[in-house]
């Protein structure tokens, strides 16, 4: 079990500390850093990242943009200890789609270190499981969905196709589903960049539509998807049809 956690403040402070002290009692190996984009982009891949906050997050927009970017390329679990404001702040940079948990002060260390504990069982459990990449631009829509699929499978949600694009630069999942209305970027366009870069070409991608008339699938089908799954589906439904999308991938066939 990789038990190593980056905790990130601007500067080594008593609770900091304390929190360093309790979390290496508990086996964890630590490393600090401090929420600029030097050190940031210099700091180890790590599964489980800590972002105790304080009055610099006003003044740290930029690193915890690059933060937000590196959490998702890493893969990495975010929790956050703050005041409720200072949360409320980070949350401007940092969506709640990829925040894991959020403690506010006064902290329970005991909490936080139990939460990390739980947290490495669950990555190594997730080591097993297949990899489904989550687009979408509705943050309900992500973490609705998160909760249907992450008993199952290990789930990553970004809330738009160009993150969509930044991830898949490092990471490689077993399934994208990506919703095929989205603003600015729409689905169809992700698509197209996916099948023209050599090193995406090849991942699966299912649209997820909010549309079911004839007329609305026969333009979803055109772009050549795997398939696309209805949003309006039960948890059961939607849970059973990617069972089934990777069983058939196993036996040879690749379609919904």
């Amino acid at each position: 079990m990789d038990k190593t956690i980056l905790l990130i403040s601007d500067r080594e402070s008593f609770m900091t500390k304390a929190i360093q002290d309790n979390l290496k009692e508990a086996g964890f190996e630590v490393y600090f850093s401090t929420p600029s984009v030097n050190e940031l982009s210099q700091s180890m891949k790590v599964p489980i990242t800590l972002l105790y906050l304080g009055e610099y997050v006003e003044k740290a927009g930029e690193g915890l943009t690059f933060l937000k970017d590196k959490i998702l390329e890493d893969e990495a679990r975010l929790f956050i200890v703050g005041s409720s404001e200072e949360i409320k702040e980070a949350r401007v940079f940092i969506p709640d789609a990829v925040i894991t948990r959020t403690f506010e002060r006064p902290l329970n260390v005991r909490l936080l270190v139990d939460a990390m504990n739980e947290t490495s069982e669950i990555i190594e459990a997730e080591g097993e499981k297949k990899r489904i990449l989550v687009v979408d631009d509705d943050p309900v829509m992500l973490r609705t969905i998160k909760g249907w699929l992450e008993g199952s499978y290990q789930v990553t949600m970004v809330n738009s196709g160009m993150n969509a694009i930044t991830y898949l630069a490092k990471n490689k999942p077993d399934l994208i589903l990506l919703d095929y209305e989205m603003p600015v970027v729409t689905g169809a366009k992700v698509l197209e960049m996916i099948r023209s870069e050599l090193s995406t070409a090849s991942l699966p991608v299912i649209f997820l539509t909010s549309k079911s008339d004839k007329q609305s699938v026969m333009e979803v089908l055109k772009h050549k998807p795997e398939g696309y799954l209805l949003k309006t589906m039960t948890p059961g439904e939607i849970l059973k049809a990617l069972d089934d999308f990777f069983l058939k991938q196993k036996g040879g066939r690749t379609s919904l």
